[in-house]
């Protein structure tokens, strides 16, 4: 008989998914020059990238679907873990420009078992919990991302260009070792079996489906700003290449903050909808005004303030997708969710980088902040519209 998870099972999992998203990001800030280094050109370095996010799109889903049909999420998690591990080593032993693709997309195709990693987490609390544990995990996830992008610059300056993959490939190994210590939770121990014929009910899910849409907008101005064009943009104006440690910590500090703030102060002050239209309109507006800013101090508080905003809406948004689905079938959502952001992933910075060659490097932020203003008001008509079904004394205040 499987074990009830308890409060150790999620420190051990908050500890593996660190590992998992360092392992990631530890790479990131200088795959780009290191495909470069290796003789690979422009159009190349584009595949490469894209093909992360491409693998997530196409794969997630599935993943999602087959985890809810066997009623198992644990080894799903050690599967991510391994193909992670498996990923970094590829890229630590060959840099034959085939093998920096596959590697990359080995990556990609780890990041889409990130929809186990969510559900399973998600499964340890109750559901009027959710918001607290989608903040949590998001801590981590930033927390994560930050270390690595951190660490990457240092290790390839004192060790060379291998390190970070290397050091990516040894510590996904101990989180492999560590994922044989998670507990499935009991949400996916006790369900009933699912029928094919029920998923389509979930796909479908209206919520879930307004909740993606908007997701895809928020992961596209993530990956279009600071995980694409604001760094290039801050070496315009007159920043530093080593600075942009900086304007990176700067950023990320405020979002994992605000990732924590999200479900404990937010969501219950103001409630899921007004809680995505605030922080939308933040974004919208920060992120316009980036184009404008040219001295280095306003753009360091723009940048946190941008940070911040965006870091209220990814747990919003998380537990928005799963809340309401039986839990049976909360990998099939959360599969849909995650493949649908993952289409913001690339298609943001894909526009961008087109607007950037036709009215310079402003484009991109420009296009993210008309982004930012659409989503805001479609979470103002979807709010209001799921508001007015409920009874007037059930509506939040």
């Amino acid at each position: 008989m499987k074990a009830i998870p308890t409060v150790k099972d999620r420190y051990i999992f908050l500890v593996v998914s660190f590992i998992f998203w360092v392992s990631q990001f530890i790479y990131v800030p200088v795959l780009a020059p290191y495909i470069e280094s290796s003789g690979g050109k422009y159009t190349f370095v584009g595949l490469v990238l894209g093909s992360y996010g491409i693998m997530q799109l196409v794969f997630r889903m599935p993943i999602g679907i087959f985890s809810d049909l066997i009623k198992k999420r644990k080894p799903l998690v050690i599967a991510g873990m391994v193909i992670c591990a498996l990923s970094c080593f590829v890229f630590a032993i060959t840099d034959h420009l085939a093998w920096i693709l596959a590697a990359r997309s080995l990556a990609g195709l780890a990041a889409a078992t990130w929809v186990i990693f969510t559900v399973l987490y998600a499964g340890y609390f109750s559901d009027k919990h959710i918001h607290r544990a989608m903040g949590m995990i998001s801590f981590i996830i930033v927390l994560a991302q930050f270390s690595g992008m951190f660490l990457s610059g240092y290790l390839v300056d004192h060790w060379g260009w291998k390190t970070p993959f290397w050091t990516g490939a040894i510590i996904c190994t101990v989180g492999v070792g560590l994922s044989f210590f998670i507990n499935d939770s009991q949400e996916s121990l006790n369900s009933q079996p699912l029928k094919l014929k029920d998923l389509l009910s979930v796909i479908t899910d209206s919520t879930l489906l307004k909740v993606s849409i908007l997701s895809i907008v928020a992961h596209g101005i993530l990956f279009t700003t600071m995980f694409g064009f604001t760094p290039a943009y801050a070496l315009k104006i007159g920043f530093q290449t080593h600075e942009i440690s900086m304007v990176v910590i700067a950023f990320m500090i405020p979002h994992a903050i605000s990732a924590i703030l999200s479900g404990k102060l937010f969501v219950p002050i103001l409630g899921q909808w007004r809680t995505l239209q605030f922080a939308f309109s933040l974004v919208a507006c920060f992120t316009f005004l980036t184009p404008f800013v040219t001295n280095k101090l306003p753009f360091y508080l723009l940048q946190g303030l941008n940070g911040f905003s965006l870091g209220i809406l990814y747990p919003v948004l998380l537990a928005f997708a799963i809340e309401k689905i039986p839990s049976q079938k909360r990998a099939t959502a959360m599969g849909v969710y995650q493949a649908l952001y993952a289409l913001g992933m690339f298609v943001g910075p894909f526009l961008g980088g087109i607007l950037n060659s036709y009215i310079g490097i402003s484009g991109a932020l420009y296009l993210s902040g008309i982004s930012g203003a659409i989503a805001m008001i479609l979470s103002f008509l979807w709010g209001t519209k799921e508001q007015n079904k409920l009874p007037s004394k059930a509506q939040p205040k």
